[in-house]
């Protein structure tokens, strides 16, 4: 884990030292190494201090900060045959165990002819990544399906580039700055970027299966989802407010065979905080609750802008939340953070869907729950990656998985949706949750978002009202405060 950069100069200079400016904006993804290469010849140190990249230079050039999440995690770029390479993220199951880095795998699926061999990457291997390689005059890089891992791309008249987050292409003077499409190779060469699509997600056809026979199938291709993501792991922290997709999560990591710490994080006092406590004890599971005060959260929030890059309000009061599950596990001494995101997506579980529902049918709604999914790694994904891994901790999501995904778009709506009436929705899950033995009061809880759950909203809310300013303009300013500073 960590961040990778790569650039390109379209003018034929040296861009070396922009590769090296973009990694140390980037080093709070990664401070245990640091690495750059051209083509032909990659340097890596331990510090940037001790980093020599003075025998390097080329128009084109990649690199690489290391956060080392686990034992096999090594320094990159590494050199492949005639080319060199970076990854950033995880493949699962993890490839070899323990010792065989994901990159060593890309370098052997790359091969002698890399280019022609990219695709095959994003098609066959299942995971949350992003990887690019040099050869001469070009870069290529790829994201996975889903976009699970952020990489972001701009370019002016003099650079192309691509970085792990938008910062490090401000920072070079890169103003257009745009979320890499998932499932997409791009070549960068002196002309910018040339797309090529290799995977996309698609709408399969509807399947007809009943209520008990799909949680079934739905628990089986989730515990097998959860084994991949915890194979290379003995330990890992569940993101839990004891809801029905948290709790499905710790109990399937608890039947894979991992040792589950459940993290509970929000503001002091908070009800919905507290339920985690109970829920917890109900499973048998052990449960870390951090809460914080108001004067913490203006703290975080003003961190949280800068590591979202965005004045979005919905966006800020999520990630705040995210920001302290991830600061509790890492103080734990987790380095991954197992999490229910893309249940509501996949299985309706949002009350804008129940809207949609009753204003336009059944049809709309399944398209509406498609476009979430497709569009989830802008929404979603590399918001809270970019949160966690602030703190060096790997998120990985159990329900975006490619079976599991494939088998909940072919399922009819009423499994997930049974009525224009239906308060509680995703059905299908909340029997996955009862056939697991969780108990009604857990399976059957109303879905609540986590910006309401921890007091984040309201706390901001009075914050910005004391300023005589709505939420958004409050939001508005401190960011304004963080990037313009």
């Amino acid at each position: 884990m960590g961040a990778l950069v790569a650039a390109v100069n379209k003018t034929g200079e040296n861009v070396v030292p922009t590769v090296v400016s973009m990694l140390r904006e980037l080093k709070h993804r990664g401070n245990d190494g640091h690495g750059v290469a051209t083509p032909h010849l990659a340097a890596s140190a331990k510090t940037f201090e001790q980093l020599d990249v003075s025998n390097l230079s080329s128009s084109v050039a990649l690199g690489h900060n290391l956060s080392c999440i686990l034992p096999r995690d090594q320094p990159q770029p590494v050199q492949g045959d005639g080319f060199t390479v970076a990854f950033e993220g995880r493949t699962f199951p993890s490839p070899n165990l323990p010792d065989l880095p994901e990159v060593n795998a890309i370098v052997g699926m790359l091969g002698s002819n890399p280019l022609s061999n990219a695709g095959s990457i994003i098609e066959k291997l299942e995971g949350s990544y992003v990887f690019a390689f040099a050869e001469p005059n070009r870069i290529v890089a790829g994201r996975d399906l889903f976009g699970l891992t952020p990489l972001y791309y701009g370019e002016n008249d003099a650079l192309c580039a691509v970085a792990s987050e938008r910062k490090a292409l401000w920072k070079i003077g890169l103003e257009d700055v745009r979320s890499f499409p998932p499932g997409q190779l791009a070549v960068m060469y002196n002309r910018g970027f040339s797309f090529r699509m290799v995977k996309k997600l698609r709408m399969p056809p509807k399947e007809t299966v009943d209520l008990e026979t799909a949680a079934r199938a739905i628990q089986l291709l989730l515990l097998e989802s959860t084994r991949k993501r915890v194979s290379d792991l003995e330990a890992a922290a569940v993101a839990f407010s004891g809801g029905v997709d948290s709790s499905v999560v710790a109990v399937l990591a608890q039947n894979a065979g991992l040792d589950v710490q459940l993290v509970s994080a929000g503001l002091e006092g908070q009800p919905e905080v507290l339920f985690a406590e109970e829920a917890a004890e109900e499973l048998g599971l052990p449960l870390h609750l951090q809460t914080y005060t108001v004067d913490e959260l203006e703290q975080t929030l003003t961190k949280v802008l800068w590591l979202i890059e965005e004045p979005n309000p919905v966006n800020a009061c999520i990630a705040v939340p995210f920001y302290w599950l991830a600061e509790t596990a890492s103080k734990l001494g987790y380095t991954v953070l197992l999490a229910g995101q893309g249940a509501d997506e996949l299985f309706g579980g949002y009350h804008r869907y129940l809207t949609e529902y009753n204003r336009s049918g059944a049809e709309a709604v399944e398209q509406k729950m498609f476009r979430d999914i497709e569009n989830a790694y802008q929404a979603n994904f590399q918001r809270d990656n970019q949160v966690c891994s602030y703190h060096g901790v790997a998120l990985r999501l159990p329900f975006i998985d490619r079976d599991v995904v494939d088998f909940a778009l072919r399922l009819p709506l009423r499994l997930k949706i049974s009525s224009v009436e239906d308060s509680l929705r995703k059905r299908v899950i909340r029997r996955v949750a009862r056939n697991l033995e969780i108990p009604s009061f857990m399976s059957d809880k109303p879905k609540k978002a986590v910006q309401y759950t921890t007091g984040v909203t309201k706390a901001l809310q009075r914050l910005a009202k004391a300023e005589n300013l709505t939420l958004r303009e409050y939001i508005k300013q401190v960011f304004s405060k963080v990037y313009l500073s």
